[in-house]
C-alpha cells in the first residue's frame, strides 16, 4: 500500500452513498467509448446515473470497472443490478437496498435472489455463462468468491442460532442509538438540493431523524410496523457480523431534490422527498433494464475487491508487462494477492487504462498525491481523458482554500510535470456550482462543521487548446527541466510533506488552528515509500535519462542529508533509501559498493541483496493489550510503524503491511522464503498479527552487532498518541523481539522494480505524420522548462526551431532577416521568417505577449521563450479562447463546460412561488470578490461581463427581479455600436441537478447576412413584440460570446458533425469572432428544435436556429488567494530561511542566500548566470 498503516478503530459500513449521483461521461464527446474506473466506488448511483444520462439513440460503449475494498458494498451492488435486470418490483428493490428492516415479502424475495446468485456463481466460468455474466463481470476470481460468500451469508442468516440472531438484532438497535435523540441539524441529504439547500434543511433533518428511529424511509406507521425483519445485506461487512452501518446514512443523499423544492407549490414534507427520490431511482432502474436488454451496445460493469491503489498498481503492471499478478495484497490486513482474471483481461481484453477515472472522496482518506501517483499511469493518453477527485472533509483553517495546499507545490508546476491539471485552475471558472457549500460553510461556525464538498476535474493542460487538438498535435517529447532546479523542487516537496513529524514544527505551524490540528494529528497520509513512488512517477513522466536523473538525485540527496530543520528525518532516512532502491529510483553508493557481511540472519545466504524484508510475528495477547490501552486512553485510530532498535541506533519504517495469521518458513538456508496462512477469523481469531516491512540489509549487520538489535512494532509518536505513553512506555512499543529470535522474526530477500533508462531528448517535439500544423521553417525541438529562483514556479518555457528550409537559411543566416512571432492559441506561437511560417507548440498555456526570441544565425536556430499562463491573474493563455471546443474528427466537445442531456433535466415551473428568493441569489453568486471589485471600479474584464450577461438572461427570462413579465427572446447588443447579431430563444429554464445549478434551454439565431434575407418577412414582428429584450454587452464581451456560444452548443448536441462540417474543414472553433458572421458550424442548424415548435410565433425560425444550453459560470474559491508569501523564500543552497533573514545576490537580485557561507559555496555555479 502507498498509505501509512493505521490501527482500525470503530469501522463504519457505507452501504449507500453520501453525495448526489453524477454522470461520469459528462466530459466526454458522445462518440467516444467510455472506459470508466470507479475507485472507492461505493453504491451504484454513479453507474446508474451515467446509464440514465445517455441519449436514447446513443451507440456509445460503456465499460465500468468498480473497485472497493468492502465486499459487502460490491455484493449489495451486484444484488441490486440483478434484481433490476430480473424486473423485480421497484418498491421491493428500493426496500432491499435502502432499508435496515424489511417486511416478510421483501425478505423472501431477497432470499430467492440470493439463491439465484449463489447458483450462478459456483465458479468463474459458471458465472460468465449465466444470464448476469454478460454485463456483470468479475476482475478477479477472488472477488466472485467473496461476493458469493456474502450472498450465502444473507441467505443463511435466517437460520442462525437464536443467540447469534439476538446479537445481530442488538447490533442493529445500537447502530443509531447514540444519535436518535440528536437535537441538531442533519444536512446529509440537504446538499442534494444544491441552490435550494436552505429550503431542504428542515426536511433533511426530519427525514434523517425518522430514518435513525425506524431504519426505513416509510412514513406510514403500518409499513414501519411490518418492516420487522433485519436486512441481512446490512449485517455483514469488514466489521464482521452485526451492524456497522454509518450513523449518518441517509438514502436520500444520493438523489437530486432541487426540482422538488424549487417547483413546490406548498410545504415539502419528508414523504414528498422520499417519493421524489423513489421516482428518480425508478428512472435509473428503467434505463439500466433497457440497456442490458438491448442487443448492442450493452454496458459492462466489472467488480474488483481491492484497495484502490493496489488495483491501480496491478493494472499498470498488466498494461506495461502483461503480468496478471505482481504480488500486491488486495488490502491491509489481507494476504490475498491481487490476481487479475486471465479470461477477463487476456481473452475479453478488459481495459487497463481509462479515459474516465472517478475517485469518490478518497483524497480525504489516502491524500491527493498518493491518489495521483496511482492513477496517472493508468489514465489514457487521449486528450479527452479526465480524472475526478472529490473531497468532503477538511482539516485546515479555511476549507475554501485548502485544495491549493494539497499538492505541496505550485499547481501549475505540478500540472506541467504530471501533464495533468485542474480544469478550473486553467479556466478561472467552473460550470459546476458549489456556492451552496460556500454559503453553508460561511453561515455555520467553523468549529461546527468538518465538511466542505468540492469536486475537481483534471485534464491534460495542452488539451485545452482547440487549435492544437483540431490539428491533431500530439507530443512526442515531455518538457525538460534543469536537474538542479528539479532536485530542489522535489526536496522542497519532501520537506513540506514530512516536516511536521517534528513536534516543535507541528506546534509552530499550527498555532492558528492548534486544537483542530491536534485532533487530526493521527491522520497521516504520507510515508517514504509513497515519496519514492512520486519520484518514480516524475522520472517516468519526464522520461529523464539516467545521467540526468543522477544529477537530480544528487541535488535532492545533498539537500536531504544536510538539512537541519527536520530532526525526525534522521530516523526515517533509511526507510527512504530502501524504497528509492526498491522502486528502481536510485541506488545509494554504499548499496552498490559495500558488501554486507554474511553474519547474523544472513549467515549461509547465497547472496545478500541491498534491501531485505523483515517479518515480525506479534503474539495475539500483545495486540489485545494494545487495544485495551487504546480504549482506556480513548485513542481512536493510531498510526503504526516498525522500528529497528539497537543499544544506540534507531531507525523507523512506515511502509508496513499486516495481517492476522502465521508465517511458514520455506526455501533453504541459502535462499530463505516464507508462506503465510491467514487467520480465517481475522481480528476475531487467535493467530498472531504478522507485520512485514523493507529495510536496507546493512542495518542488520554493519551498524550494530545483530545480537544487539530488536525488531519492534510500535505506535507512531504524534500529539494525538501521547495519551498512550503511560500504557506503552516512551517507545510506544506494542511488541518487540530480538533480531535473532527465529520464532518471531523472519528475514527474506526483497526484489526491486526495474529502472528504465530513457534516451536524451532529440528529434521533433511532436509525433510526425499525424498533425496538420505549419512546419515550413524546420523542426521544433524539446521544450525546456525553467523554474524561478525559488525553484517553485515555472518561470518560462523555451523551445528551439532548427532552420532547415534553404530559403529561410539564406534570409535568416546571411541576410539578417528578423523573425516575427505572435500567439495563435493558448499553447501555440506562430513564427514567421522570410515568408515562411512555423507553429511553435508548448505543453501548457503560455503568455505569448511576453515572448523573447533568441536568434542563432550561425547555428541556424530560433529559440522561443515564453512564460506559462495560469488562471485569470495572468494574461494570454486561455484568455485567447476561454471556452475551447476540442476533439478529434467528429468527436468534438466543450473542454471546460460539462455536457448535458437536456431532455432529462426537470423544467423550472415559472408559476412556483418564491423563485426569486433563491434563483436570483444563485445566478448572482457567479462573481468572486475580485470580480465584484472590478465591476465596481468599472474595470474591463470579458469573463466578468459574460457572467453579468448570463445573470441578466436568467433575470429577463424569469422576471425574478420583478421588472414586468418574463421575456424569452433575448438579443445581445454591442454597447459601443448598438449592433446586434445574436438572438436567443429561451424555451425552458431547467435544473442542472448534478452540477447544482440552472440552465437556459434555448436556441441561438445568428443574424448573419445569409440568414437575414430569409427571415426578413417576419423578423419585424419579433423585434416590435413585447417578448424580446435586449442586453448590452461591453468591451471585449461580444468576442467572448462568439467563443462561448459553440461551447454551449456542443455541450447539449444530440446530432453528429457531418462530413462537410465547417469546423473540421477549417480546423477552427469558433469559425469567427467578427460581428454578423456565424461562429457555429451548420451541422446542428434546424435540428432538435421541438422546444421551439411549441411556441407558435417561433416556429418560423426553426430552420435557422441551433439548440444551446446557457448556464452560469462560477468563480473558483481556492484560486482567489493564489500567490506566494515573500517570507516563504528559501536559501538557494541549503533551503534555509535566513540567518536572520535572506539576502539577494547584489549582482542579479534573482537568487537569495541565508549566509555568506552559502553564497560563496554557490558562486562557482551561479557566476556564469549572474548578470554581474
Amino acid at each position: 500500500m502507498s498509505h501509512p498503516l493505521v490501527w482500525p478503530g470503530k469501522y463504519f459500513f457505507y452501504a449507500v452513498g453520501n453525495t448526489p449521483a453524477v454522470c461520469l461521461t459528462r466530459d466526454l464527446p458522445p462518440e467516444e467509448t467510455a472506459n470508466i474506473l470507479l475507485l472507492g466506488c461505493g453504491d451504484p448511483r454513479h453507474v446508474l446515473q451515467t446509464i440514465f444520462s445517455e441519449p436514447a439513440n446513443s451507440s456509445r460503449v460503456l465499460d465500468f470497472t468498480c473497485c472497493d475494498f468492502e465486499p459487502g458494498v460490491l455484493a449489495r451492488n451486484v444484488l441490486l443490478f440483478s434484481l433490476v435486470a430480473d424486473e423485480a418490483p421497484q418498491d421491493v428493490i428500493w426496500n432491499i437496498f435502502y432499508h435496515l428492516y424489511l417486511d416478510a415479502e421483501t425478505l423472501s424475495l431477497l432470499h430467492a435472489q440470493c439463491r439465484k446468485l449463489i447458483n450462478a456463481s459456483t465458479s468463474a466460468p459458471e458465472w460468465r455463462s449465466s444470464p448476469y455474466g454478460t454485463y456483470l463481470r468479475m476482475a478477479t476470481d477472488h472477488t466472485l468468491a467473496e461476493l458469493r460468500r456474502h450472498w450465502a451469508l444473507y441467505e443463511a442468516m435466517q437460520d442462525l442460532p437464536p443467540r447469534r440472531l439476538s446479537a445481530i438484532r442488538e447490533a442493529f438497535r445500537e447502530a443509531f442509538r447514540p444519535y436518535r435523540n440528536f437535537d441538531g441539524v442533519l444536512m446529509t441529504s440537504a446538499r442534494a438540493a444544491g441552490p435550494l439547500i436552505a429550503h431542504a434543511v428542515t426536511v433533511s433533518t426530519d427525514h434523517a431523524k425518522s430514518y435513525l428511529k425506524t431504519g426505513t424511509t416509510f412514513s406510514n406507521p403500518k409499513q414501519v410496523a411490518s418492516a420487522k425483519f433485519l436486512n441481512p445485506t446490512c449485517a455483514y461487512s469488514l466489521a464482521g457480523e452485526g451492524c456497522a452501518v454509518h450513523y449518518a446514512t441517509d438514502p436520500l443523499a444520493a438523489f437530486h431534490s432541487a426540482a422538488l423544492f424549487g417547483n413546490a407549490k406548498g410545504q415539502v414534507r419528508p414523504a414528498d422527498a422520499v417519493r421524489a427520490a423513489q421516482a428518480e431511482f425508478s428512472e435509473w432502474c428503467s434505463a439500466f433494464r433497457r440497456s442490458v436488454a438491448a442487443s448492442c451496445p450493452s454496458p459492462r460493469i466489472r467488480f474488483c475487491l481491492s484497495e484502490a491503489t493496489a488495483l491501480c498498481r496491478s493494472l499498470r503492471a498488466f498494461h506495461d508487462s502483461g503480468s496478471l499478478s505482481v504480488g500486491i495484497p488486495i488490502a491491509q490486513f489481507k494476504t490475498q494477492l491481487l490476481r487479475l482474471s486471465s479470461e477477463e483481461y487476456l481473452q475479453e481484453r478488459a481495459p487497463a487504462v481509462f479515459n474516465v477515472v472517478e475517485t469518490s472522496n478518497l483524497i480525504d482518506h489516502i491524500a491527493l498525491l498518493n491518489l495521483l501517483i496511482s492513477v496517472i499511469p493508468i489514465l489514457s493518453p487521449s486528450p479527452s481523458s479526465v480524472l475526478y477527485t472529490e473531497s468532503l472533509l477538511f482539516r485546515g483553517e479555511d476549507a475554501t482554500k485548502e485544495f491549493a495546499s494539497l499538492l505541496y507545490s505550485d499547481i501549475g508546476t505540478i500540472g506541467l510535470i504530471f501533464d495533468l491539471c485542474p480544469v478550473d485552475y486553467l479556466s478561472g471558472f467552473t460550470s459546476r456550482s458549489n456556492t451552496h457549500e460556500l454559503i453553508t460553510y460561511k453561515l455555520m461556525s467553523k468549529g461546527d462543521t468538518t465538511q466542505f464538498h468540492q469536486v475537481t476535474t483534471w485534464k491534460r493542460p495542452s488539451s485545452c487548446d482547440s487549435d492544437l487538438q483540431l490539428h491533431v498535435g500530439r507530443f512526442r517529447l515531455p518538457p525538460v527541466f534543469d536537474s538542479r532546479q528539479l532536485g530542489t523542487l522535489l526536496f522542497d516537496m519532501y520537506h513540506a510533506m514530512f516536516e511536521q513529524e517534528d513536534a516543535m514544527t507541528f506546534m509552530r505551524q499550527n498555532q492558528a488552528n492548534l486544537l483542530k490540528a491536534i485532533s487530526s494529528s493521527n491522520l497521516l497520509h504520507y510515508m517514504r515509500e509513497g515519496y519514492a513512488m512520486l519520484l518514480r512517477l516524475v522520472r517516468d513522466r519526464l522520461q529523464i535519462p539516467h545521467k540526468t536523473w543522477l544529477e537530480v538525485m544528487d541535488r535532492f540527496l545533498d539537500l536531504e542529508e544536510t538539512d537541519q530543520t527536520m530532526p525526525m528525518n534522521t530516523v526515517n532516512r533509511n526507510d527512504l533509501y530502501a524504497h528509492l532502491y526498491r522502486q528502481g529510483v536510485h541506488i545509494m553508493d554504499y548499496y552498490r559498493f559495500e558488501r554486507v557481511p554474511k553474519i547474523g540472519r544472513f549467515a549461509g545466504w547465497e547472496t545478500v541483496p541491498p534491501v531485505v524484508r523483515v517479518i515480525l510475528s506479534v503474539p495475539r495477547e500483545k495486540i489485545d493489550a494494545f487495544e485495551r490501552a487504546m480504549r482506556a486512553a480513548k485513542v481512536g485510530t493510531p498510526p503504526l510503524h516498525c522500528d529497528v532498535r539497537g543499544t544506540w541506533s534507531h531507525n523507523i519504517f512506515n511502509a508496513v503491511h499486516v495481517a492476522f495469521g502465521r508465517v511458514i518458513t520455506t526455501g533453504t538456508k541459502s535462499n530463505p522464503r516464507v508462506l503465510f496462512e491467514e487467520d480465517p477469523d481475522g481480528p476475531k481469531g487467535h493467530m498472531p498479527l504478522v507485520a512485514s516491512f523493507c529495510l536496507p540489509s546493512f542495518l542488520l549487520t554493519k551498524v550494530e552487532a545483530p545480537e544487539n538489535l530488536r525488531i519492534c512494532f510500535s505506535v507512531r509518536s504524534t500529539t494525538g498518541t501521547a495519551m498512550l505513553f503511560p500504557a506503552l512506555g516512551m517507545e510506544l512499543g506494542i511488541y518487540s523481539a530480538r533480531l535473532m529470535d527465529e520464532e518471531h522474526v523472519f528475514v527474506v530477500p526483497e526484489a526491486s522494480f526495474p529502472s528504465p533508462d530513457f534516451e536524451e531528448p532529440s528529434g521533433p517535439l511532436l509525433r510526425s505524420g499525424v498533425d496538420t500544423l505549419l512546419r515550413e521553417i524546420g523542426t521544433q525541438e524539446f521544450v525546456a522548462a525553467e523554474l524561478d529562483e525559488q525553484c517553485e514556479l515555472v518561470q518560462s518555457l523555451a523551445s528551439k526551431v532548427r532552420i532547415e528550409d534553404d530559403h529561410v537559411k539564406n534570409d535568416f543566416g546571411s541576410r539578417g532577416a528578423m523573425p516575427q512571432i505572435s500567439q495563435l492559441s493558448p499553447c501555440i506561437m506562430r513564427l514567421s521568417v522570410a515568408g515562411c511560417f512555423q507553429d511553435v507548440v508548448f505543453p501548457f498555456p503560455v503568455v505569448g505577449t511576453q515572448n523573447k526570441l533568441r536568434l542563432a544565425r550561425k547555428s541556424l536556430y530560433i529559440e522561443v521563450v515564453v512564460p506559462i499562463s495560469g488562471p485569470f491573474l495572468k494574461p494570454d493563455g486561455m484568455k485567447l479562447n476561454p471556452f475551447p471546443v476540442v476533439g478529434t474528427g467528429k468527436a468534438l466537445h466543450s473542454w471546460n463546460i460539462h455536457r448535458l442531456s437536456l431532455a432529462q433535466l426537470p423544467v423550472l415551473d415559472p408559476k412556483a412561488p418564491n423563485i426569486a428568493a433563491w434563483l436570483n441569489a444563485h445566478v448572482g453568486s457567479m462573481l468572486s470578490a475580485r470580480e465584484r471589485s472590478n465591476r465596481k471600479k468599472h474595470r474591463a474584464d470579458a469573463l466578468m461581463f459574460v457572467k453579468d450577461t448570463i445573470h441578466a438572461m436568467f433575470v429577463t427570462a424569469t422576471a425574478i427581479q420583478g421588472a414586468g413579465s418574463a421575456r424569452r427572446v433575448i438579443s445581445l447588443r454591442d454597447e459601443k455600436t448598438n449592433n446586434c447579431d445574436t438572438l436567443f430563444f429561451i424555451s425552458d429554464i431547467r435544473y442542472d441537478l448534478q452540477a447544482h445549478t440552472m440552465v437556459c434551454d434555448g436556441y441561438v439565431l445568428p443574424l448573419t447576412h445569409d440568414i437575414m434575407p430569409k427571415i426578413a418577412s417576419f423578423f419585424g414582428d419579433l423585434v416590435f413584440s413585447n417578448d424580446m429584450a435586449g442586453i448590452k454587452v461591453f468591451e471585449g464581451e461580444m468576442q467572448a460570446w462568439k467563443q462561448l456560444i459553440p461551447a454551449f452548443v456542443e455541450r447539449c448536441r444530440t446530432w453528429e458533425h457531418g462530413e462537410n462540417c465547417e469546423y473540421l474543414a477549417r480546423k477552427q472553433v469558433p469559425l469567427t469572432l467578427e460581428m454578423e458572421i456565424d461562429p457555429l458550424c451548420s451541422c446542428g442548424r434546424g435540428k432538435d428544435v421541438d422546444g421551439l415548435l411549441k411556441a407558435g410565433e417561433w416556429k418560423k425560425y426553426a430552420p435557422y436556429v441551433t439548440r444551446i444550453a446557457v448556464s452560469p459560470l462560477f468563480a473558483v474559491s481556492y484560486l482567489e488567494t493564489i500567490g506566494r508569501d515573500p517570507d516563504a523564500h528559501k536559501c538557494s543552497v541549503c533551503r534555509g530561511r535566513g540567518k536572520p533573514k535572506l539576502k539577494a545576490c547584489s549582482g542579479c537580485t534573482k537568487v537569495r542566500y541565508c549566509s555568506q557561507a552559502c553564497q560563496k559555496k554557490d558562486w562557482p555555479r551561479h557566476k556564469p548566470h549572474c548578470k554581474a
